[in-house]
């Protein structure tokens, strides 16, 4: 149980770890590639981690050379066997993303996760890499992990995919397919939901200089034959991390700089401090860094989808605002760590607020929050969203403190350098 203690802040600075999102798909490529490949900034978190064993397991040599930098041997774009089931824990990234690398094998891959991720669907995927003839199917029938990819043919070609939950899978697709026979001309069912991870995913490529093409916005092409090149890269830092620590200089009306980064990224969550500018508190840029201040924050009706690592980090806010926000477009947020929907109006009205949801959506009302003992459903954004209401609030608690392992270690220790 960790007891945040309140306190005024003053102007102060941070650093957050290297991007989640940046950071797998970097050990991927790298990978994937013929030769060795240096990755700087890489963010050690337990996510990442599943990441890099499963591609050992699947051939790459990785060796760590500093803190936060690794050396990745790649295996060229052919996977070798592994038999024994691999284990991704709840990282649904992980999954989703190494699903489309296993199906460049030639053997079979088990990958199972959690009880949380063998709940958590990806027949979507497992679908469109059918089509693609490969041998993709979930284990137990339902459509959930366990599941079992066999690759063998390489050959690629026209594929549809439902992206309605997860551009994750639109991702995998793109990064595999760059090395089959004919490439692949994917067909979205519909707009993908998340979609700047999908514009990181090309910039992430095109830096191993494999080019991928967005024809219209549900249709996407990926030349075939083409190879990784490796190289020496740098992981931007997190943004989704950035969050917490914009929104406590948003709640406590002083500046908070999150340091290394800028405007120029191409991380969905930026959004965040446009939104909390809407929502009256100074955003201010300089080289350093991008620093949030708040004022008399009001209400905002806010469309999520391109953003939705942070709904609860706004819904955190939002809590201290005048007027009730709204978020829309975040249905797919019930199939994450937890139910993060629901996961939020309960814990929300444990402090006292008045929050509501329907099948797409989630409301806050502003209001004196009070204290609580936060229950976090072991989801990291949860437990690092509530710690900012602890700032203002007396006896706020959050239970399962170390649930923040899987994408910012060292978060405690950031967060207690605010004052």
């Amino acid at each position: 149980m960790k007891h945040i203690k309140t306190r005024n802040i003053h102007s102060c600075s941070v650093t957050v770890p290297g991007s989640k999102s940046v950071s797998h798909r970097m050990v991927i490529c790298a990978a994937l590639a013929n030769g060795q490949s240096v990755v700087d900034n890489l963010l050690k978190s337990e996510d990442i981690e599943l990441t890099m064993a499963t591609l050992a397991h699947m051939g790459a040599s990785i060796t760590e050379t500093g803190s936060n930098s690794v050396t990745i041997n790649g295996f060229n774009g052919k996977p070798g066997p592994f038999s024994d089931p691999i284990y991704l824990g709840n990282s649904g990234t992980s999954m989703r993303l190494l699903a489309g690398i296993a199906a460049l094998g030639d053997s079979a891959y088990i990958l199972t996760g959690d009880e949380r991720m063998n709940q958590r669907p990806m027949d979507a995927l497992l679908s469109c890499l059918r089509m693609a003839d490969i041998d993709a199917v979930s284990v137990n029938g339902n459509g959930c992990p366990p599941v079992s990819i066999k690759g063998g043919s390489r050959r690629g070609g026209l594929v549809t995919l439902d992206c309605s939950t997860s551009s994750q899978y639109l991702s995998a697709m793109l990064m595999m397919g760059a090395v089959l026979r004919n490439g692949l001309h994917i067909t979205l069912s519909g707009p993908p939901v998340s979609a700047p991870y999908i514009d990181l995913t090309l910039d992430i490529m095109k830096r191993f200089q494999v080019t991928a093409q967005r024809l219209t916005e549900t249709q996407f092409r990926v030349p075939g034959g083409q190879e990784y090149v490796p190289g020496h890269f740098a992981v931007e830092p997190d943004l989704s991390n950035a969050s917490y620590f914009w929104a406590a200089g948003a709640v406590s009306g002083s500046p908070v700089k999150v340091t290394g980064v800028s405007r120029d990224s191409l991380q969905g969550d930026l959004e965040f401090v446009n939104i909390l500018e809407r929502m009256g508190c100074e955003v201010a840029e300089d080289g350093e860094g991008i620093a949030v201040s708040g004022g008399e924050l009001k209400a905002v009706d806010v469309d999520m989808g391109r953003c939705p690592d942070v709904v609860p980090t706004l819904a955190v806010v939002a809590a201290f605002a005048d007027g009730t926000t709204r978020m829309t477009n975040i249905a797919h947020l019930r199939e994450k760590e937890c139910d993060r929907i629901e996961a939020m109006v309960s814990q929300l009205r444990k402090m006292g607020i008045s929050a509501d949801q329907g099948d797409d959506w989630l409301s806050v009302t502003g209001g004196t929050p009070h204290g609580a003992s936060i229950e976090t459903f072991n989801d990291h954004r949860i437990a690092m969203a509530f710690s900012v209401a602890g700032l203002k609030v007396e006896n706020v608690s959050i239970e399962n403190e170390s649930c923040v392992g899987k994408s910012f270690p060292t978060f405690w220790e950031v967060f207690e350098t605010l004052s």
